[in-house]
């Protein structure tokens, strides 16, 4: 069972920093693509960040504050989150994509950033 664990969410300030972690129970060599997707309240889900073969893409709203990474020996996926703003506030979700395995999701965790 391919499971995706996330971890790292909370409360912050306005111009605070958070990192989410996103630790997988299989090598994330298995994925072609990571990425991480927030949800607000009442908006729909959309992409925050995504790597594949080492290039990264990241929503126009978090460029040059947000950073997607990787640890292939630890299996996780992060993103480092830095000026947090109150629009950042979301659940956060990890996504991994195989063209053997399918889409897998995590549970989400909440980042909240108050004003």
């Amino acid at each position: 069972q391919v499971q995706l664990v996330e971890s790292g969410g909370g409360l912050v300030q306005a111009g605070g920093s958070l990192r989410l972690s996103c630790a997988a129970s299989v090598s994330i060599f298995s994925f072609n693509t990571l990425g991480w997707y927030r949800q607000a309240p009442g908006k729909q889900r959309e992409l925050v960040a995504a790597i594949s073969s080492g290039i990264r893409n990241y929503a126009d709203s978090v460029k040059g504050r947000f950073t997607i990474s990787r640890d292939n020996a630890k299996n996780t996926v992060y993103l480092q989150m830095n000026s947090l703003e109150p629009e950042d506030t979301a659940v956060y979700y990890c996504k991994g994509t195989s063209p053997y395995l399918g889409e897998f999701w995590g549970q989400g965790t909440q980042v909240t950033v108050s004003s």
